[in-house]
């Protein structure tokens, strides 16, 4: 959303986030882990946000906890802004297989 590749949706109601597990008290927040590398960080209006391609990985290492229709979009997006290519996203191995799925899909998500 931050990027600007995906709208978010106006029902949200699970909010991820990085940071201590006691955050978890708050209802709504779940957390994907403790810390992120400062590379993979972002800045906008004040708001610290992961860069695509540790979204994207955070996106498949949970697929089976998330609701994929955000990320699709975001990749979707990405895809035709950037002429119709992935050039520049990066995918670590293990998850090579979920990302050709969800590209495939992120290709024809607007075909309907």
């Amino acid at each position: 959303m931050c990027q600007g590749f995906f709208e978010g949706h106006s029902d949200e109601f699970i909010v991820w986030v990085y940071g201590d597990d006691s955050l978890s008290r708050f209802n709504g927040v779940a957390i994907l882990g403790n810390s992120v590398s400062s590379f993979d960080v972002k800045e906008k209006n004040g708001l610290s946000f992961t860069n695509l391609n540790r979204t994207l990985t955070d996106a498949l290492a949970n697929e089976s906890i998330l609701d994929m229709q955000g990320i699709t979009e975001a990749v979707s997006r990405y895809y035709f802004r950037n002429g119709e290519s992935f050039e520049g996203l990066f995918v670590p191995p293990e998850y090579q297989e979920e990302f050709e799925r969800l590209a495939q899909d992120a290709v024809e998500y607007y075909d309907d």
